[in-house]
């Protein structure tokens, strides 16, 4: 009896001490050169590319490039276009600049912006990789892709990070 109680207390003990370093690893951007922020839940991902003034073009890594790379990008629409049809506008160019491209599935999402993610497969230098763009909607005329790129097994293993990512952004 007083071994099972040792052991539970063991068991308890690890499971808050993983707990707490997983928690020890979230991180926050936030920047004054952008108008969101989003969180990190695990402390691989790096900034890679910094807002300016001049350019608010923002590039996180996952270690490599090729295991993951997030580019935030924000895109004016018009107050009538369907998230199906700002889909399509950018698919378009994904045809032209990605060899190997083809589209997979259009999911709904939610998060604190509504809106969907599109996925896609393509080859680079060889490589199957893979794309997971979430299209967040905070109002009618303003759309913000969050473009996950990486190596098709890669990005299969981070959805999960990638998900919470997305479900994390806020306009301020």
């Amino acid at each position: 009896m007083r071994t099972i109680k040792f052991s539970m207390l063991g068991l308890s003990m690890l499971m808050i001490l993983s707990a707490a370093s997983v928690f020890a690893q979230a991180w926050s951007f936030s920047d004054p050169n952008v108008d969101y922020s989003l969180d990190f839940s695990d402390a691989k991902w790096k900034m890679t590319v910094k807002p300016t003034a001049a350019s608010t073009k923002t590039e996180f890594v996952y270690g490599d490039r090729r295991d993951g790379l997030l580019e935030v990008r924000k895109v004016d629409v018009q107050k009538g276009q369907t998230m199906t049809d700002i889909i399509n506008d950018d698919e378009q160019k994904h045809r032209q600049f990605f060899a190997g491209y083809v589209a997979g599935r259009v999911e709904g999402f939610t998060g604190r912006s509504k809106g969907a993610i599109a996925n896609f497969e393509y080859v680079t230098s060889g490589r199957n990789m893979s794309g997971r763009y979430y299209f967040l909607r905070p109002n009618d005329t303003t759309v913000y892709i969050l473009r996950f790129t990486g190596q098709a097994d890669g990005m299969r293993a981070l959805r999960v990070q990638t998900d919470q990512i997305a479900r994390t952004f806020r306009v301020k």
